[in-house]
């Protein structure tokens, strides 16, 4: 079902990789346009027995025929096992991706952080209150952007199979990801091939 464009995506995959052999682009030094090695069924079955989840499909095929992480967008895709904390750079903390993702449109915290209006203690907990797992729930980790920004697949709820951003750690909340200028909610294949065009387009015109 989703092989064409799968095809289509490692096309485009070698292309941006003969453009940039010195992985200029932002966060190639780390994934080197490199696939890591797809899963099997049974990786996958034991993936979703394991953390009581469905994989979206067409993220499924994606691992399952092109690569279970690596190259990809910002700091690459992580693989699946490290996607289930709450943070890809400290793995120290799991998130509840087998709960339902409470959200259908972007949510932030409308809270006041002056310290001069709140003490120590109320601040602390305002804190422990915004960062808690309950809102990442059914977020899985799949990109690292960057100093504790993620970008997440929606694994359950009303969202289910869409792309956020868990840009809290800025203060921004949790929201659809538009960082490639898109307007709509995004699946997994047309993120990943959305910031193949993009990186390819931006690449192709340094060069012009």
């Amino acid at each position: 079902m989703y092989q064409k464009q799968i095809d289509r995506i490692l096309r485009k995959l070698k292309q941006l990789a003969a453009l940039d052999p010195a992985l200029d682009l932002f966060g190639a030094d780390q994934h080197r346009y490199r696939l890591a090695p797809p899963w099997n069924e049974d990786q996958v079955r034991g993936f979703e027995k394991a953390w009581s989840v469905t994989l979206p499909e067409n993220y499924k095929a994606f691992i399952m025929q092109a690569g279970a992480g690596g190259a990809g967008p910002y700091y690459g895709l992580a693989e699946p096992e490290e996607g289930v904390y709450s943070d890809l750079d400290h793995k120290n903390e799991l998130n509840d991706i087998s709960a339902p993702f409470p959200y259908t449109d972007e949510w932030n915290m409308d809270t006041d952080w002056n310290e001069d209006t709140h003490s120590e203690e109320q601040l602390q907990r305002m804190e422990e209150q915004y960062f808690s797992t309950e809102h990442s729930a059914g977020l899985l980790r799949i990109s690292n952007f960057g100093c504790g920004v993620s970008m997440n697949l929606v694994l359950c709820g009303p969202s289910c199979g869409e792309i956020w951003v868990d840009d809290r750690v800025n203060g921004n909340g949790i929201f659809p990801d538009h960082y490639f200028e898109n307007e709509n909610r995004l699946t997994f294949l047309d993120w990943y091939e959305t910031w193949l065009d993009r990186s390819l387009e931006e690449l192709e015109a340094q060069q012009d």
